[in-house]
């Protein structure tokens, strides 16, 4: 999606202002403001140029920094910059450590991270090290190890870390999260979930956007290939849960008097991968050699402390549609993100009848929507990267709390490991570790709660 131009956004943002929603004053922050926030960015490829984006149409944001290693992405970061209108930031691009040079600055209060998965712990670990809000991609971790490791270090130094998980401020989700809490679903009971997206052309890319532009990975590839594909020779597990668990994690409470507590996974076996190699490269070709160890459809079921279950499916390598097959169920009805239907029991005009959710949709759209959609529309994936940046950059502002914290990113990605191990046990149930040690029995819900977030 093209980024909007400056003009329109304050445009935008200055209408939508004038019909700001209330929302309740406890969950505020009580901190003043800082008129300024001091970013830095770790990663400046093609998702982190569009967090770069979001960042130039706010004139309570400095860029001070950025950090890639590829001399491509710092040049095209610095057009844009320049673009904008705005200063130069400071560049470091000479090795994989040299996030460790800049995050020696002083004046950088937040550190947005969207680089390859295996480096998003040892990033945002050092971020918090050195005083600066986290803010990392998604996955935010790929071991058990590293989900530990994100929850102890910012508990030690006191700095939040939160995951950049978009799908949670989709529209639709954030409506279903506002009937959640007005009880129009009743008390929940099941959740569905996933992440079903086509990302064959993405895992094999040799820089050409089209179907069938390449059968390459690694060294060879382009963007996401170079790295993402060496996950699917290596792992059989759901490599990426966050984009379908999010939103579910919020509307089931998780962490804030919910708890994930067991999992269990099974995983088809693998054909995708291989096969599109053979019909866009051939069989000849050495990648056909490959032996790609990720099933084809992963599969995990949740269970939760209050009762729910939760389905979550992992589908990127057949040919399909996108879908990240949201469903909610309750004792008073059910809404599907496929077809975008709901039937709620009483409610709706017939008796076992779907009916369209566009409706609802107008009746309970989320405060946040209602205020800032004409400011998020020309924003990336639909609008939902103006809402996460800002929940990161409101927080670093009034130095409070981030909507998506250091627990939800830590237990939302060790889903990941957690069902590589349950798959490798023969679909063993894996208990889920309580990274909260036990402040999920008294935490209160905060995400959606206020504009900030």
């Amino acid at each position: 999606m093209p980024f909007p131009t400056r003009r329109q956004f304050i445009r935008t943002a200055a209408l939508t202002g004038a019909g700001a929603s209330v929302f309740p004053s406890i969950l505020t922050h009580a901190k003043p403001a800082d008129p300024k926030v001091r970013l830095a960015f770790i990663g400046v490829g093609e998702r982190g140029r569009s967090h770069v984006a979001q960042a130039l149409f706010r004139d309570d944001v400095v860029i001070t920094a950025i950090c890639d290693i590829s001399a491509d992405s710092i040049a095209k970061t610095n057009a844009l910059i320049q673009k904008a209108g705005r200063k130069l930031p400071v560049a470091y691009s000479t090795g994989n450590e040299s996030f460790a040079q800049m995050l020696k600055r002083d004046d950088i209060d937040g550190v947005v991270i969207a680089t390859p998965w295996e480096w998003h712990v040892p990033m945002a670990v050092a971020t918090m090290k050195a005083g600066k809000y986290a803010a990392v991609e998604v996955s935010a971790t790929v071991t058990l190890q590293e989900s530990w490791d994100l929850v102890d270090t910012s508990e030690k130094t006191g700095m939040p870390c939160m995951i950049l998980e978009n799908v949670c401020y989709r529209r639709d989700v954030l409506a279903v999260l506002n009937m959640v809490r007005q009880g129009l679903f009743g008390e929940m009971t099941y959740a569905h979930c996933g992440y079903q997206h086509d990302l064959r052309e993405v895992k094999f890319n040799n820089g050409k956007q089209t179907y069938g532009g390449g059968v390459e990975f690694g060294e060879k590839a382009y963007s996401e290939a170079r790295w993402r594909t060496q996950h699917s020779v290596d792992r059989n597990g759901d490599l990426y849960p966050t984009h379908g668990l999010g939103p579910v994690a919020h509307w089931l409470n998780i962490n804030r008097g919910n708890q994930f507590v067991r999992l269990t996974s099974m995983a088809t076996k693998s054909r995708g991968l291989h096969k599109y190699v053979v019909d866009n490269g051939g069989a000849d070709h050495p990648n056909a050699k490959v032996n790609f160890k990720l099933g084809d459809v992963v599969t995990t079921m949740i269970e939760c402390a209050n009762g729910e279950n939760i389905m979550i499916i992992h589908d990127t390598n057949s040919p399909r549609p996108y879908s990240l097959g949201f469903r909610a169920q309750g004792t008073e009805g059910i809404w599907m993100d496929d077809n975008d239907m709901i039937y709620l029991q009483g409610k709706s005009a017939k008796p076992h009848a779907w009916e369209p959710f566009a409706p609802y949709q107008d009746k309970y759209d989320h405060p946040l929507w209602k205020r800032h959609a004409q400011t998020a529309e020309s924003a990336g994936h639909g609008g939902i990267d103006f809402f996460v940046l800002r929940g990161f950059i409101e927080a670093v502002k009034a130095k409070g709390p981030v909507p998506i914290d250091v627990y939800d990113a830590a237990a939302w990605s060790a889903i990941s490991p957690l069902s590589e191990q349950s798959i490798a046990g023969g679909s063993k149930p894996i208990d889920i570790p309580d990274f909260t040690r036990g402040k999920w029995k008294t935490n209160r819900p905060i995400f959606g709660l206020s504009d900030n977030f």
